[in-house]
């Protein structure tokens, strides 16, 4: 099985995409080459895959760089399955997983939520998505400083705090405020308990 991230930039138009979208395509090289891992699509559209294991951590990684950007949010589709048919381009491969990722996209831009996770197995889905519809109401509030707090942490998780208040050129308090705002325990223990679910497929 694998993992395969379907998503969109929220308020895309209302950015300068030359900013953002380096930032991304940056972000999604640290996890593979294009086009046959991911792929940036249609201006504001992108899908890449991955091991089941981190697709939690690199939702939130692609959530927190996205939101160190004003005004701007991601909704992603999460899809857990078989990959059947692996081309060149990640956006001609095919199996269980793609389907289920972009089939998931299409119903959250009508649902209004920011992310949701398909796999075979519906109770799990209710499980995982119900946890999602609540942490999302913390991660699609975050502010600009808390999602870059939140990135760095995620993508350098031996960065101590010391360190961030040195490269955001703030205090360590500030850093350890910011970090209890953006409930980041509470976040590491959401990524185990979405790794064991997953796990269970």
């Amino acid at each position: 099985m694998i993992a395969v991230i379907t998503g969109d930039i929220i308020n895309s138009q209302q950015a300068e995409t030359e900013v953002w979208i380096t930032k991304l395509k940056n972000l999604l090289d640290n996890w593979g080459s294009a086009p046959q891992t991911w792929e940036i699509y249609r201006g504001d559209e992108f899908q890449f895959k991955c091991n089941i294991d981190e697709v939690f951590w690199r939702f939130l990684a692609i959530k927190s760089l996205i939101k160190s950007h004003e005004n701007l949010d991601v909704r992603i589709a999460i899809g857990i399955g078989e990959e059947n048919f692996s081309s060149e381009k990640i956006t001609e491969s095919n199996g269980t997983a793609y389907v289920h990722s972009g089939r998931l996209l299409n119903d959250l831009k009508n649902d209004g939520h920011t992310v949701s996770i398909k796999t075979s197995n519906d109770s799990v889905d209710r499980d995982l998505n119900i946890l999602l519809k609540w942490s999302s109401k913390d991660f699609d509030n975050w502010t600009v400083a808390t999602s870059e707090i939140i990135h760095e942490m995620i993508m350098f998780q031996d960065i101590t705090q010391e360190d961030l208040a040195k490269r955001f050129a703030i205090s360590q308090s500030s850093v350890s405020q910011r970090l209890k705002r953006a409930n980041y325990e509470l976040i590491v223990e959401t990524n185990q308990y979405f790794k064991k679910k997953i796990s269970e497929l």
